[in-house]
Order: structure tokens, then sequence, then C-alpha cells
């Protein structure tokens, strides 16, 4: 009986990991360690470049980093921070006031915009880091002919146009205030919404399905001269510095340096730099991993 007790006690102590395990006990270092940052990104190719350098400068000085591409919008990904599922994500300043927020009216500069968006996210936990000096705002662009034909220089002269105009544009353009709830209101443009995936609405533009497209002012394929960007006079679309969200607790657990590392990312990311790289990967199929590490290690952040 005596022999049976000790034969159960070795076979407690080998399940626990000890007495004779092939696997080693965690070590207390292991244990304290904080978990994997975990970093979401929107879905589409800006972002994924984003997320990139982000990833790529926190590795290199250390920190353990998990890459969540592709997530959503700005409503889908903000709140899968709320619901802890991220830890930091790299959002857009003035989508971040109007569609998260439900901020319309606009703040009288881009400081004011990042000050308005601080106060919003510190309520809930979250903060927002340093503030790229580029800004990625959203535009409706058509083709020279078109411009030409209509003599469009500005979003009001849209209006005029007869039958309506068709825009290409991702699903969510329908609901939004930088959207068609918003052109409506400011310039009472009736407009109808085609749905396209970001980055599709070009081709859209090109083959005449649609009139005009939604597009980010930092796109690659807005440097060649092939489309015209049409004025905002009245401000439907924010200015959109790019700030990561990162929640409190996250700085916590990972310390002061985290913010350190990404806010050095975020100084370097002009308005140039951005067209590059998104040209490099959006117009010559480069992957973003590659092309972020090529910026960051020409920076002096890797």
């Amino acid at each position: 009986m005596r022999r049976l007790g000790l034969l159960l006690v070795a076979l407690l102590l080998v399940v626990a990991g000890c007495g004779g395990s092939s696997t080693p006990a965690a070590s207390t270092t292991d244990r304290d360690a904080p978990p994997p940052l975990r970093i979401g990104t929107k879905n589409f190719a800006e972002q994924f470049l984003l997320g990139e350098l982000y990833k790529q400068a926190l590795e290199a000085k250390g920190f353990p980093v998990e890459l969540k591409e592709n997530i959503g919008s700005s409503e889908i990904i903000h709140q899968a921070l709320s619901d802890g599922a991220l830890d930091m994500y790299p959002e857009y300043v003035g989508v971040l006031l109007s569609e998260v927020a439900g901020v319309r009216r606009r703040p009288a500069s881009p400081a004011a915009a990042y000050s308005a968006a601080q106060a919003f996210e510190r309520k809930n936990g979250f903060m927002l880091l340093g503030m790229t000096p580029f800004s990625d705002a959203n535009a409706l662009a058509v083709t020279p002919a078109y411009a030409r034909r209509h003599r469009l220089r500005s979003i009001a002269d849209l209006a005029k146009v007869p039958g309506g105009i068709r825009i290409g544009a991702p699903p969510e353009f329908r609901t939004r205030f930088e959207g068609l709830v918003g052109l409506d209101q400011r310039y009472g443009l009736r407009a109808t919404a085609r749905p396209f995936a970001i980055g599709r609405q070009y081709a859209a533009l090109d083959s005449g399905a649609v009139d005009a497209a939604t597009v980010f002012t930092t796109d690659g394929q807005l440097a060649g001269g092939k489309y015209v960007v049409l004025d905002d006079p009245r401000g439907v679309f924010g200015t959109q510095h790019v700030a990561p969200i990162i929640s409190r607790a996250a700085l916590r657990s990972h310390g002061p340096r985290v913010q350190a590392v990404l806010d050095a990312v975020s100084d370097k990311l002009t308005a140039s730099a951005m067209r590059r790289m998104n040209a490099a990967v959006q117009l010559q199929g480069r992957a973003s991993a590659e092309v972020a590490n090529e910026f960051l290690r020409s920076e002096g952040l890797k």
C-alpha cells in the first residue's frame, strides 16, 4: 500500500512538471514577462504598412508583438480595441472624431482635433500617442476627362452635374458623415455609392463604372497626375494625421519605452515618405513588411 502511494506521488510530480519530467518548468522571468503587444490594422494597404512599421520597430527593441491585420473599418476596429481584443492600432484623427466620437463640427486645427480625440479616448481607458507629420485625408477624385467635361474643381461643382453622381467607395461610405451623409448635408449632393474594396475603386473609375471615387490623399495612384482630386471647401473630410491609440493598461505593463519607440516611428512619417512607401506597395507590388523594413533601417530605427 505504501509503495502504491509513492507511485501516485511520483506520477503527480511528473504531471506537474517536476521529478523527472522532460519539460522544464517555466522560469520566474518567463511568468513575469508581459504578453505580446497586440497591434491591429484596418483593411487597406497603408494600414498594413503602418502595422509593419510599428511592429518591426518594437521588435527591434526587444518587445514581443502580435500583428492582427485587415480587421475592418474604424467602427469595427475601435470596437475590437474597446472589447479588449487589441492593445493598439493606428488611427486617423479626423475619422476617429467624426465616425467614432460622433463629432461633426470640424476643429480649427490639427492640434485641436488631436486634443479633442485625446480627451475622448482618455475617458475610455485609452490614449493617443504622437501624431504623424503626414495627413492622409479622404477625398473625392475624378478622371481629368470627366473634370474637363463638367468643369469640375470642387465637390460643390458635382452638385451641378445632371443625372446624379455614382461614387465608388467602401461600404461604410453610405452611412458615414465623411461620406454620403456629409456630402448631402454640406453640399446638397445627391449621389449613390457603389461598394468596392479599398484600392479597387480606381479600376472602376478608369472603366467609367463610377463617376467619382473616394481616395486617400497619400495613395500611390495619385502621384502620376492620372486623377483630379476635388477641393472640399465645406470641410466634409477632416484632416487625417495618424496617431496610434493604445490602452493605458498595455502602456503600464510594457513600460514607457514602448511609447518612445512608437513616437520615434510616427515622427518620421512625412507625406513624401508615405507616398513613396504606398507607391512601392500599391504600384510596384512589393510586400509591406519589406518596404517597412527598408524604411526603418534607412532612418536608423532598426
